[in-house]
């Protein structure tokens, strides 16, 4: 269940935790697919059989690509039904801390830290952790910096 949140209530928020988000598997087709848009065909990320004799015992996804999924893991945890438009600011901070294994699924833990009043907008910056199920150490962990506008 989303976390639903005024924007005026979202720009003087503080420490907000949105909980967890559903969890999505990392597919070896999603991988593949995300090899091809990036031409990155590293071997450990499309090579079946090479990757079950290297150092992760099976194909891993693109540390990219875990970044990439925060769009659809993150947007599902909070909605602001005055926001117009909400759109990726940038990062402030990124490790890729444990790779992800094909067929692994992950999930993200949120919370929004601060926001500020930023370009006509309000900026938030949130924690988010993509856990990896089972695992103990974090797949990601970021400052995401999301800029929201109000409707018209």
């Amino acid at each position: 269940m989303p976390v639903t949140i005024a924007l005026a209530d979202l720009a003087t928020a503080e420490d907000l935790d949105l909980g967890a988000s559903e969890w999505l598997e990392v597919t070896q087709a999603m991988i593949d697919t995300f090899a091809d848009a990036t031409h990155d065909h590293q071997w450990i990320h499309v090579d079946r059989d090479r990757a079950a004799t290297g150092p992760f015992g099976t194909t891993i996804a693109h540390g990219y690509l875990t970044l990439s999924l925060l769009p659809v893991l993150v947007g599902g945890m909070v909605e602001v039904p005055d926001a117009a438009m909400t759109v990726n600011y940038g990062l402030d901070r990124l490790r890729l801390t444990s790779p992800v294994p094909a067929g692994a699924r992950i999930r993200a833990h949120a919370v929004v830290r601060s926001s500020e009043p930023k370009g006509g907008g309000t900026l938030s910056h949130t924690d988010v952790r993509i856990e990896i199920e089972g695992e103990e150490r974090p797949a990601l962990v970021a400052d995401v910096l999301s800029l929201r506008f109000a409707g018209a």
